[in-house]
């Protein structure tokens, strides 16, 4: 098979903190002399692209904005379509305020004048915020997360992400969101057929997390790989009883694939 595009996850597939995941530099150059195109797509909803473009750019990867997008730019590409004149309150970080502030989309801190709920990933949720939500959310607005990651990569250990905030609100107002965008989400999957407009048997999705990564390319149609340099060793494999069309030690392995 000759393949034409490839989706590669930034976190525990091509980097781990700030630093390069051993082997993925030379196995993205790989790819890149083979002509194959690449794009970033990381669940990370609290930076644009462009802050992309600067890390990965010091951990040795070439890439132009054009080739990355996050699960910032799919939820606010979602609420543009569907929340363009709502008043949304959000429970998250400064860097996604930021992002839907450039998009034009309008927030709230008043739970009795927000439209819809958005919640993701914040450092500083507390139950404060949970209150907040709960009061929201009887009022019966939608209720949007930005993806679902429950755990993330860092340099140390995994953390907790955003779907550990979207699991403690749904938790406290027992009901489950009406959309989790981000991978493997329909927005996302548009997303990419737009950057990558070729046949899907034509185009790869590398990513350590079965949930998103390899649920995202089977949803497209894509061959799908999986890494065990982030979160999913053999064993979290087995138990989840998923079979990726191909399983490497990481992204240098990657002419196992393509070779």
């Amino acid at each position: 098979m000759e393949f034409r595009g490839a989706v590669l996850d930034v976190d525990g597939t091509v980097v781990r903190g700030n630093e390069p995941i051993p082997g993925a530099p030379a196995g993205y150059r790989r790819l890149r002399e083979l002509g194959i195109e690449t794009l970033f797509v990381s669940n990370n909803p609290t930076k644009p692209p462009s802050a992309y473009v600067d890390r990965l750019g010091a951990a040795g990867y070439d890439v132009h904005v054009d080739g990355v997008f996050t699960a910032g730019t799919v939820t606010t590409r979602y609420l543009r379509a569907h929340h363009a004149d709502d008043e949304l309150l959000c429970i998250g970080s400064p860097g996604l305020f930021d992002q839907f502030a450039a998009a034009d989309l309008a927030t709230t801190d008043d739970v009795d004048a927000a439209d819809a709920l958005v919640a993701s990933i914040d450092r500083e949720f507390d139950y404060g915020d949970l209150c907040t939500a709960l009061w929201t959310l009887e009022r019966g607005v939608p209720f949007i997360g930005t993806d679902p990651d429950v755990v993330i990569p860092a340099p140390e250990r995994d953390v907790p992400g955003s779907g550990a905030v979207i699991n403690a609100v749904a938790g406290v107002a027992e009901r489950e969101p009406d959309v989790v965008l981000g991978k493997p989400s329909d927005t996302a999957i548009e997303m990419v057929r737009e950057r990558l407009p070729y046949p899907p048997e034509r185009c790869l999705v590398v990513g350590d997390r079965l949930n998103t990564d390899i649920a995202l390319g089977e949803r497209a149609g894509m061959t799908t790989v999986l890494v065990r340099s982030g979160v999913t060793d053999d064993d979290r494999l087995a138990a989840a009883g998923v079979t990726p069309d191909y399983v490497l030690d990481d992204l240098g392995d990657i002419d196992r694939v393509v070779g």
